[in-house]
């Protein structure tokens, strides 16, 4: 077909748009959900990978979580919840294992009073309380091994650890609303009926999803002699090992659990009582929930595309039924089968791709908006693979009413009134 047909085939089925527009409309219907479902979802989860992404990579590459039972994508059984819980000690034996930098044994207050409010309590000062504020107590280690920075004043020391001194490090929000529009330096805060010294105030830290505050920005950290005043019934430790390069992971994981497993007095036959797992872990969950959000975005958008075919299949029959005379007469002047088999797909693809195109405005208008309360990334790719879905359900669904039309008998249309 030559351009100038090409051109006139277009503008024909332009025109069939723009002359039966309710019809037209509702026909390309099932193209817009689709094209629109394709994106919005698409941007979504390329955001929260994003998310994902850039908080594993804040946590590092070589890093290894010590814990009696996996946490992540694995519920704990019975055998799991009474195991004998890790201590100071262990990880104390952590630092003398080559390639290690820095290990952080971390405890946290549970606030069994109140249900569904796991690790957290409120804290007092500057005349204001901040809720939901975590209580935790860490290494001066933590720094190093979490790569915490500094918004004001220091991270505890050794000499704080020691003496067991009443200081605290605020998280970023906790500061903020605790004392608006000055410095929390020096300041006297009150948590779990004592008074702090705040030394310190965290920056804040990356998290996952967009949009709300950050728990993590709400915290204080105490120095783990002075977290065992507060809360002497804590001694479930998390702990937290920095190493010095990511290629000697293997190298790492195997001598700590040889280490734990003797200090556990784990016998040779029997499976390891502890769990030990990098940021890798995390990667691997959430590959596997955003797969599953893809395959769910997939069957939705190929129900709203087949509806969409069905759809454009229905008007073209119907096109088809009301150009017979047409056909007829433009096959009498010597147009060939090829030529209006080819007009009628162009102008189902036409359709459809115009349904395409609204499916891209609307989804990425979503995507840009819902932006500002959760992450979504517009991906080019996912937008060119949905336009072009559209246009091969226009081929694929056109095909048969543009055999159809190509088939008449002239002689036959032409008499068709």
């Amino acid at each position: 077909m030559r351009m100038g047909d090409f051109k006139e085939t277009v503008t024909m089925a332009l025109g069939t748009l723009r002359a039966n527009k309710m019809r037209s409309g509702l026909t390309i219907l099932g193209i817009v959900i689709g094209v629109m479902t394709v994106i919005t979802i698409s941007s979504v989860v390329n955001g929260l990978n994003s998310g994902v992404e850039g908080m594993v990579q804040s946590l590092g590459s070589n890093i290894l979580f010590i814990f009696r039972f996996p946490v992540v994508g694995t519920r704990p059984t019975s055998e799991m919840l009474t195991r004998k819980q890790m201590t100071y000690d262990d990880a104390m034996a952590m630092r003398s294992l080559p390639h290690v930098v820095a290990v952080s044994p971390a405890l946290q207050y549970t606030d069994n009073t109140a249900p569904g409010r796991s690790g957290v309590t409120a804290i007092k000062g500057g005349g204001k309380t901040m809720q939901g504020t975590i209580l935790a107590g860490n290494t001066p280690d933590e720094k190093d091994v979490s790569d915490l920075d500094m918004l004001d004043g220091r991270f505890f020391n050794e000499q704080d650890q020691e003496r067991a001194a009443r200081v605290t490090v605020l998280g970023s929000d906790t500061a903020e609303q605790l004392f608006p529009g000055q410095s929390a330096v020096g300041r006297e805060v009150e948590a779990a009926g004592m008074m702090f010294t705040v030394v310190g105030v965290l920056d804040k830290q990356m998290q996952a999803f967009g949009g709300g505050k950050n728990p993590q920005d709400n915290q204080a950290y105490f120095p783990i002699t002075t977290f065992h005043y507060m809360h002497p019934e804590e001694l479930d430790y998390w702990i937290t090992l920095k190493y010095d390069d990511p290629k000697n992971r293997l190298t790492v994981q195997d001598e700590l659990t040889e280490l734990l497993r003797r200090r556990r007095k784990v016998l040779n036959e029997k499976p390891d009582n502890f769990a030990i797992f990098g940021t890798d872990t995390i990667t691997r969950l959430w590959d596997e929930i955003t797969g599953g959000l893809f395959l769910l975005m997939f069957s939705l958008s190929c129900v709203a595309l087949m509806v969409g075919g069905v759809g454009v299949m229905n008007i073209m029959l119907v096109s088809v039924t009301e150009r017979t005379r047409e056909i007829g007469v433009r096959k009498a002047i010597g147009a060939t089968k090829r030529t209006i088999l080819t007009q009628f797909t162009l102008e189902a693809i036409t359709l459809c791709a115009v349904g395409g195109v609204i499916g891209v405005v609307l989804g990425s208008g979503i995507a840009l908006t819902v932006n500002h309360w959760f992450p979504a990334l517009l991906s080019p790719l996912w937008v060119a693979t949905a336009f072009l879905s559209s246009c091969a359900i226009g081929l694929i669904f056109g095909i048969y009413p543009a055999w159809k039309a190509a088939n008449l008998d002239p002689i036959e249309a032409l008499r068709y009134e």
